[in-house]
């Protein structure tokens, strides 16, 4: 009887995290200027927003009736797609040039190569 009591505020804690994070992504959806910037609050609310409410639903699903793997393996789907969607989303805008580009890196031709830099070679002839 202690344990579904306890369990009970876990499921209400978790649940109202989960609403927080999702007025917060609502809240932030809106207020930002463009694209870019808007796009990082509601992928916070597919990970983080619905983790809490489906980990909130698997205490419940353990306590009060048959417990179900169902909402891990939906954490686990959302977890690992969330970020990678927003990335492409993010590569689309850049490539579309519909907001500033990164700035270019250094010209660097060994970084990816088996190439030795004229610096690492001197280095590799003055060893005794």
């Amino acid at each position: 009887m202690m344990l579904q009591v306890i369990a009970t505020y876990l499921i209400g804690i978790f649940l109202l995290i989960g609403a927080l994070f999702a007025l917060v992504g609502a809240i932030g959806l809106l207020k930002f200027n463009d694209s870019m910037t808007r796009l990082h609050a509601p992928t916070k609310v597919g990970t983080l927003g619905v983790g809490a409410i489906l980990f909130g639903s698997m205490i419940y699903f353990y306590t009060y009736g048959e417990g179900s793997i169902h909402e891990l393996l939906i954490m686990a789907f959302l977890f690992a797609t969330a970020p990678i969607s927003a990335n492409f989303i993010a590569k689309v805008f850049i490539h579309r040039q519909a907001c500033e580009p990164p700035p270019a890196p250094d010209r660097d031709e060994t970084w990816s190569t088996l190439d030795v830099s004229e610096f690492e070679a001197e280095k590799e002839t003055s060893k005794p």
